[in-house]
């Protein structure tokens, strides 16, 4: 098992980034790729989690090690895979996640893509009462932070729309979500936040 992989960030994405360690570039999923644009070509450390079924092996990267023990928890979850715990995670609001799990708000939980009334429940069921390290503080995962800059048009809107529907939200849903926002100039992982703000109301 990998612990974290620490290397220079080759490559960001809307579905991943790319860092490359030792010579080898390392292909990893994570909850707001574009939350590491402002880094490309730095130096990074990534902690890693592998996802291994008979047909896949994946890597899953977070900026903390706490990012991804709630990733871990989340995948336990019967119905819940990792591209729907990525999804929970990149709203940012662990805090917001971890009350509706203990307050049994399943209005709440259905509003993560893939997420239905069953695995809500189940979600209830496996967690409630076991999320207390995540209450703690602010409540909300470490982000990297992306530098201001002037955009004159909404290629950022766009990378954003890209990145959440590889997260699993429909096309429906984010046009709707767009023009809300096409008025506004943000960076993509901004719009990335506001949107989800947005969709989890």
């Amino acid at each position: 098992m990998y612990e974290y992989i620490n290397g220079r960030l080759d490559y960001v994405c809307p579905e991943y980034i790319s860092v490359e360690a030792g010579g080898v570039g390392y292909l990893i999923n994570v909850p707001n790729p574009f939350a590491f644009g402002h880094k490309v070509d730095t130096n990074v450390k990534i902690y890693v989690y592998q996802h291994i079924r008979e047909d896949f092996i994946g890597l899953y990267g977070f900026s903390t090690r706490d990012e991804r023990k709630f990733f871990i928890k989340l995948i336990n979850v019967t119905g819940i895979g990792p591209k729907g715990a990525l999804a929970v995670l990149a709203s940012g609001q662990v805090d917001q996640v971890v009350r509706a799990i203990e307050a049994e708000d399943e209005s709440y939980l259905v509003k993560f893509p893939g997420v239905g009334k069953k695995t809500a429940r189940q979600m209830i069921l496996d967690l409630k009462g076991k999320l207390k390290d995540f209450t703690e503080g602010t409540g909300e995962m470490e982000v990297l932070k992306v530098a201001d800059f002037q955009a004159k048009n909404n290629e950022h809107l766009d990378e954003a729309m890209l990145a959440l529907q590889a997260l699993g939200y429909s096309e429906k849903e984010l046009a709707k979500i767009a023009k809300q926002l096409a008025n506004e100039t943000h960076s993509t992982e901004e719009y990335i936040k506001l949107a989800l703000k947005l969709m989890l109301k």
